[in-house]
C-alpha cells in the first residue's frame, strides 16, 4: 500500500482542529515556509490531530514511511479559490470518492456543470430528469454531494447560465431578445438563444430561479456562465445593451437574491474583467481562448486581473485538450507548463474534478480520466501551490523584476551556463520573474529550454534538466542572505542553500532546474 497523507478538510479556518488521515505510523512534521513549526506522533494508521495552526499554508510530511501532503488556514473560506468541477449526477452516483479528491487537491470549491433542468428554468424536471442535453440528473445526487463536500470544507457552485434561454421556453422571452447584425436573436449551438441578462422581467425570474435553488438543492453559491459574445446588441424594443454594464446589473441583482452565497462571474476571454470585479461576486474568473493562446499571454491575463480584483482569487479555466490528442507525458508536460505560469503570477487553474478527471473541452461532460501518473503529478503541484500559499498567491505579492533584475539594478539575477534567461516566456531560455512577498524576494524559474513554442495547450517536451544555475544578489552590510528553494516535481518543502559572499556579493550554486524552480530569500 502506498503510503498516504490525507487532511480532512481542503481547507481549515481558524480555530479548527487540523486533522490529517495517515496510513502508516511515524512522527509527522509540519513546516511553514520551510521552517519546521511542529512535530506531532502517529503511532498507528487513522487520524492524527496537528491541534489548531495559525493563518498559513503548511507542509505535512511523514519522513518514515514517505509519504508527504500540505493544508491550510484561512480567515475566511472565500479568501482561495481552487476550483475543481463535477458534471455527473446520475442516481446512485458514489459522492465520497469526489470529495476525497477535493481533500487530495485541496479543492476550496466544485462548480457542478449542468445540474439543472433548463437553463431558463433551473428546477423545472422534478426529482430526476434528463437535462438539456440529455444527460441524467438526480437532484437526490445533487444534495449528497453538496453534503460530502461541505464535510470536506468544500463549497459546492451551481452552475447557471445568466442569459442563455432554451428553445422550447423561447417564446415567453423573445421580447429580451439580444439581436445580431441580421435582426436575428444570437444564439448559442442551435440550442440556446440569448437575451439582455439586465432585461427587469428576465433579470427577476433568474434571481428568484437562483434563489430557490439555494433554498431546495441548499448550493453554496453559482457559477455564472456567459459566453463571450456579443459584447454589444440591440433589443427588438431598439434599446441599445452594453452587455458588460448588463452583466454588472445582473450580478448585483443575484447577489440581493442570494446574500450569503459565493458568486463566481465567468469572464470569457477577459471580457468584462476590467468592470466585473468590482460588482459583488467572489473571484475573478476568467475562460482563456485564441489569442490568449501563448504562456505569456496567460501571465498577463492573470497579471492584469489581479491588478483590478482587488485582492479576490484569481483562476483561470485552461483546458487542457492535449490530452485528447497525445499521450499522457505530452499532457503532463504541458500541464506542467501552465500551471507553473499561473501558479507563478498568483493565480490557479480549473483543470481537475469529479474523482479524478481532467478538463479537455469546454462542454465539461466531456471530461477525460487522468491516468495516475497524471494525478500523482497535480497532486504534488497541489502540495506545493498550499504549502508555499504566502509566497505565490497572497494578493499582497506584487511583481519587482524591472526594479531588482539585470545590470542597471543589479539587486539580483540568475545566471545559467548553457541557458539564456529570458524577460518574458520564449522557448529555449530560463523565464524569470522576481516578486516581493512581504520582506521575501521570490525568484521564479520557468524551464522552457528545448521547448519549440510556448502555446499553452500544444505539445512539450518533458523538461531537459538544467545545471550550472547560479543565484547572485546584494546582500545588506554586515548580513548574510538567507536562501531557499523548491521545486513541486521534489516535494513542497523550502529547502536551505548555502550562501558565500564574493567581493561583496552573495552567490548561490542552485539545485538542477527541471520544470519550475520557486527561490525564497531573505535579506
Amino acid at each position: 500500500m502506498t503510503p498516504l497523507l490525507l487532511p480532512t478538510q481542503s481547507v481549515y479556518l481558524p480555530g479548527q482542529a487540523v486533522l490529517v488521515e495517515a496510513s502508516h505510523p511515524g512522527d509527522l512534521v509540519i513546516t511553514h515556509l520551510g521552517e519546521t513549526v511542529r512535530e506531532v506522533p502517529c503511532e498507528r494508521p487513522g487520524l492524527v490531530d496537528l491541534g489548531e495552526l495559525p493563518v498559513g499554508g503548511y507542509g505535512v510530511a511523514q519522513p518514515a514511511a514517505g509519504a508527504s501532503s500540505a493544508l491550510q488556514v484561512c480567515e475566511s473560506a472565500s479568501d482561495r479559490l481552487r476550483y475543481g468541477f463535477v458534471a455527473s449526477f446520475r442516481p446512485g452516483k458514489d459522492v465520497e470518492v469526489v470529495a476525497r479528491f477535493a481533500r487530495r487537491l485541496h479543492l476550496t470549491a466544485i462548480q457542478f456543470y449542468d445540474w439543472a433542468y433548463r437553463h431558463a428554468d433551473l428546477l423545472g424536471g422534478g426529482e430526476e430528469y434528463l437535462d438539456a442535453l440529455d444527460q441524467p440528473i438526480s437532484l437526490a445526487t445533487v444534495r449528497a454531494l453538496i453534503e460530502a463536500l461541505r464535510a470536506v470544507g468544500t463549497r459546492s457552485i451551481g452552475y447557471a447560465a445568466v442569459y442563455g434561454v432554451g428553445n422550447d421556453e423561447w417564446e415567453q422571452w423573445e421580447d429580451a431578445a439580444l439581436l445580431d447584425p441580421a435582426g436575428e436573436p444570437y444564439s448559442l449551438a442551435d440550442f440556446l438563444r440569448i437575451v439582455d441578462p439586465a432585461h427587469p422581467r428576465w433579470l427577476a425570474h433568474f434571481a428568484a430561479d437562483v434563489a430557490a435553488a439555494a433554498r431546495e438543492v441548499g448550493f453554496d453559491g453559482f457559477h455564472l456562465d456567459q459566453y463571450g459574445c456579443p459584447k454589444a446588441a440591440v433589443r427588438p424594443d431598439g434599446e441599445v445593451v452594453d452587455v458588460a454594464s448588463s452583466f454588472d446589473t445582473l450580478i448585483r441583482g443575484v447577489r440581493e437574491a442570494v446574500p450569503g452565497s459565493t458568486l463566481v462571474f465567468n469572464n470569457v476571454n477577459d471580457f468584462p474583467t476590467w468592470s466585473s470585479p468590482s460588482a459583488p461576486q467572489d473571484a475573478v474568473y476568467i475562460e482563456p481562448w485564441e489569442p490568449v493562446t501563448t504562456y505569456e499571454a496567460l501571465a498577463r491575463v492573470a497579471t492584469r486581473a489581479r491588478l483590478v480584483g482587488g485582492g479576490k482569487p484569481v483562476v483561470l479555466a485552461a483546458y487542457q485538450s492535449i490530452y485528447d490528442k497525445a499521450a499522457r507525458d505530452v499532457g503532463d508536460a504541458s500541464t506542467r507548463l501552465t500551471m507553473a505560469t499561473l501558479f507563478s503570477h498568483g493565480a490557479t487553474q480549473l483543470l481537475a474534478g469529479e474523482d479524478g478527471h481532467i478538463l479537455v473541452d469546454p462542454y465539461y461532460v466531456r471530461n477525460m480520466p487522468a491516468e495516475d501518473e497524471t494525478l500523482d503529478m497535480l497532486a504534488s503541484w497541489y502540495d506545493f501551490l498550499v504549502a508555499n500559499d504566502e509566497i505565490l498567491v497572497d494578493p499582497g505579492i506584487v511583481d519587482v523584476t524591472a526594479s531588482y533584475v539585470g545590470a542597471y539594478n543589479a539587486d539580483i539575477d540568475v545566471s545559467f551556463d548553457e541557458a539564456p534567461v529570458c524577460w518574458e516566456a520564449a522557448p529555449g531560455c530560463v523565464w524569470r520573474r522576481v516578486t516581493r512577498a512581504g520582506d521575501a524576494l521570490v525568484v521564479h524559474l520557468i524551464n522552457l529550454v528545448g521547448q519549440s513554442d510556448t502555446v499553452w495547450d500544444g505539445s512539450h517536451r518533458s523538461a531537459i534538466a538544467l545545471r550550472g544555475g547560479t543565484l547572485r544578489l546584494k546582500p545588506l552590510f554586515g548580513r548574510v542572505p538567507r536562501v531557499a528553494a523548491a521545486d513541486p516535481d521534489a516535494g513542497s518543502t523550502l529547502i536551505p542553500l548555502d550562501v558565500r559572499i564574493v567581493d561583496g556579493q552573495a552567490v548561490v550554486s542552485l539545485p538542477d532546474l527541471n520544470v519550475w524552480q520557486v527561490l525564497h530569500v531573505l535579506l
